[in-house]
């Protein structure tokens, strides 16, 4: 087994067609999937838990009469998380120390309500309250992560919100009895629920479970935002219950760009580019460096490294099919193509990562020097792992305390203020024909003119 990612370089005349050609990558969802979707999503608005039940059997081979059988009690959370060894507990407790502390400060950066009284005395402001409930969705099954946990409820609970409701598939064991009510509740998991704060755990999970949050049953309340990613069959849901409530983003494959000047060690970057590739066959690593024996240099790294990868051919098949070694004239093309790409995760892998971050626009999350790994941010650097993808990071940000939060204008127009200001409105109101928007202006002008005639 081997891996070879895509060898690029600017210089190279066709090398436009082909770097396009391996950045695209397709978000259309499986027709197949879409109707599946839709069946389910209408058929727990219909008949909510029973529903919900009838497919969580099915689905995840977990058999229980009601309800109440998969939603897990805070006693349950608190022994998860006593029962950890003692290494997992600090581990999680620090983590979401960190996570707690950057999203506080994030809150107190951008997230408080505003007011100013202008000079005629009125009052403009702006009133930032927290979402009442949030259902946050926890990817189970294949994998457990206890990080997707701290990184959706945390930002929550600083924010303020009254409620949030997690949903984490936990399918049976392939090898247990048929139709057993006993799934795989991985204990991390539920320790990190208990440690962030999360009010009330179901252990449900796919297009069901968004069904769930979105709508409500007789069990499970409704929620005004989900967030958390998933596999497609989430993604779907997600995308045809927005509306009905929010939804944090549409998530792709997991993406890395290394910005490298050829000073780190080789080793430290093809690792980097593991890091990203051992998610998904889909998931993309791309280095962009000038100096073509440094790029030599990290091919030889991942040839080396690869075999002694648990997720080889993940990683290989994610490098052979999406990853890509650019070869670039100078670090600020290199600059130059990052923000074209937009990653999730970018690394600025210099001696000078001061020098290069303000040429930086687009961008997940830029981590800065060769000593930060983008695998520290996903557990426990503090800002948030929910990032967009897929060139999204042009127009979208990192999951935050802001997308638990909503904001309500506020607007107090003195006596002296509705003077000028209902002169102007009405002014603007009578151009565009709506006599009453004018009229309710002028009522309170000293003295009240007459009202005109429609234009």
């Amino acid at each position: 087994m081997n891996a070879q990612p895509l060898q690029l370089s600017t210089a190279d005349a066709d090398f436009e067609a082909r770097f396009q050609a391996r950045l695209h990558w397709s978000a259309d969802t499986d027709a197949a999937i879409e109707q599946r979707v839709a069946e389910i999503l209408a058929d727990v608005k219909t008949r909510g838990d029973a529903a919900v039940l009838e497919y969580t059997q099915r689905f995840d081979g977990l058999a229980a009469s009601d309800m109440q059988a998969l939603e897990l009690t805070a006693a349950e959370l608190k022994a998860a998380f006593e029962g950890l060894p003692a290494a997992q507990r600090e581990a999680l407790q620090l983590a979401a120390s960190r996570v707690r502390s950057y999203h506080e400060a994030q809150k107190k950066a951008s997230g408080e309500s505003w007011s100013y009284r202008d000079a005629d005395g009125t009052l403009l402001g702006q009133k930032v309250t927290p979402l009442d409930r949030v259902g946050i969705y926890v990817p189970g099954g294949k994998a457990a992560y206890p990080s997707s946990v701290l990184m959706n409820a945390i930002p929550a609970h600083v924010a303020g919100v009254g409620e949030i409701i997690m949903v984490v598939p936990t399918p049976a064991r392939r090898d247990g009895p048929a139709g057993s009510s006993r799934g795989e509740k991985n204990p991390l998991v539920l320790a990190a629920a208990y440690v962030a704060g999360v009010s009330r755990v179901f252990t449900i999970g796919g297009a069901q479970a968004v069904a769930a949050l979105a709508y409500g049953t007789q069990t499970v309340p409704n929620v005004d935002k989900i967030t958390g990613p998933g596999n497609a069959y989430v993604a779907a849901a997600k995308r045809r219950v927005f509306g009905t409530v929010g939804i944090d983003m549409i998530a792709g494959p997991s993406e890395i760009l290394v910005l490298a000047d050829g000073s780190t060690p080789a080793d430290w970057v093809a690792m980097d580019l593991f890091s990203q590739a051992e998610h998904d066959e889909l998931a993309q690593s791309i280095l962009l460096c000038p100096d073509a024996a440094y790029i030599a240099q990290v091919q030889r790294a991942i040839d080396r490294l690869l075999p002694e990868m648990p997720r080889a051919a993940i990683i290989a098949k994610s490098l052979n099919d999406r990853g890509a070694l650019i070869h670039t004239r100078s670090m600020d093309e290199a600059c130059a193509i990052s923000n074209r790409i937009a990653p999730e995760h970018l690394e600025i892998s210099s001696q000078e990562p001061a020098r290069w971050e303000p040429l930086l626009k687009h961008a997940g999350a830029i981590f800065m020097g060769a000593y930060t790994s983008e695998s520290l941010g996903d557990y426990c650097a503090g800002p948030n792992h929910v990032l967009p993808t897929s060139g999204t990071a042009r127009f979208s940000s990192p999951l935050g305390v802001y997308d638990f939060q909503k904001r309500s204008s506020l607007i107090e127009v003195s006596r002296a203020g509705a003077q000028s200001l209902g002169r102007t409105a009405a002014e603007l109101a009578y151009g565009e024909g709506l006599q009453a928007h004018a009229r309710a202006a002028e009522l309170r002008l000293e003295p009240v003119p007459p009202m005109r005639k429609p234009a």
